[in-house]
């Protein structure tokens, strides 16, 4: 299958019919380039804040309740989308108010199939912004999605950078890892997590990013970053564990064709078999012992 990861710039769409022409576009190139699975970035969703116009855009606390209102309707659109395009769609992660889990919203993420299935993953731990500025708080637990391309998983950003999250998502062919970081550092620690949970998975990684300015949205302002897929640098895989990347800050897809196949075959006969003897680090109990040395 060949799978699309974004390099997303977030505009100040003024109409619903922008949006929706903007997404329609947007997958509509993919979809050209033979995609089956495309995928859009952490927060990419926020540019919808400015349909309540510039004060609330401009607000962290009203820019999470503007977007979240609009949710119905977005994934109505990418349902639409992955039908009439024939693509599995991971949508832009976006603030919801969910009242399974309190009064504060969650980031979610979405996975829409052309035949109509949907599946919600809700970021697991949040960042320094999210908690203290944001006070965007975890959702529901991680899941691994059944697909006609194979079994997928997803960790929103931040949650790349913990191995135990992707251990939990072993059986993935695919880890998605849609990003919003305003950095390079930022977009370095993801990608770092996201190529080491490749290597100890020993599957396919494929990141998403946010790029370029968004003055008018202040939780947004700032993105750095580009699409990138990666997997493990071992037997039916680049040396480098870097199968694609796109050009800093640049927009547009990151495209590339990856086999599901090559996941069992390393898995089953690699050079190295992290996945498999992940069993033999050490429990959390079995911490190293301190040793003074003079």
């Amino acid at each position: 299958m060949k799978i699309a990861t974004a390099a997303y710039p977030l505009d100040p769409v003024q109409t619903w019919d922008a949006y929706a022409a903007k997404l329609d576009a947007w997958v509509a190139d993919a979809a050209g380039q033979g995609a089956d699975l495309l995928v859009f970035p952490e927060y990419g969703a926020m540019e919808l804040a400015m349909l309540d116009g510039p004060e609330a855009a401009g607000d962290l606390e009203r820019s999470l309740h503007a977007v979240s209102r609009w949710m119905p309707d977005v994934d109505s659109l990418h349902s639409d989308l992955a039908a009439r395009y024939g693509v599995h769609i991971c949508a832009a992660s976006a603030p919801v108010f969910d009242t399974d889990y309190g009064t504060r919203p969650v980031n979610r993420a979405r996975l829409f199939t052309p035949q109509g299935g949907c599946g919600l993953q809700d970021k697991q731990i949040m960042t320094r912004f999210e908690r203290e500025d944001w006070d965007v708080v975890p959702g529901g637990p991680l899941r691994l999605f059944e697909t006609d391309l194979g079994r997928i998983g997803i960790l929103i950003c931040y949650d790349a950078e913990f191995p135990l999250l992707a251990r939990a998502l072993s059986e993935a062919d695919v880890i998605l890892a849609p990003s919003c970081t305003e950095a390079l550092a930022g977009y370095w620690r993801v990608r770092i997590g996201a190529m080491a949970r490749a290597l100890e998975t020993q599957c396919f990684v494929a990141m998403a990013s946010t790029v370029g300015e968004a003055a008018w949205c202040p939780a947004v302002d700032e993105n750095t970053g580009m699409g990138g897929i990666f997997g493990p640098p071992d037997i039916g895989f680049p040396p480098t564990g870097v199968i694609a990347e796109g050009v800093l800050n640049t927009p547009g897809w990151t495209v590339a064709e990856i086999s599901p196949a090559a996941v069992t075959h390393v898995r089953a006969n690699g050079v190295v078999l992290n996945r498999r003897h992940w069993d033999e680090q050490p429990e959390p109990a079995e911490k190293a012992i301190n040793l003074r040395l003079r």
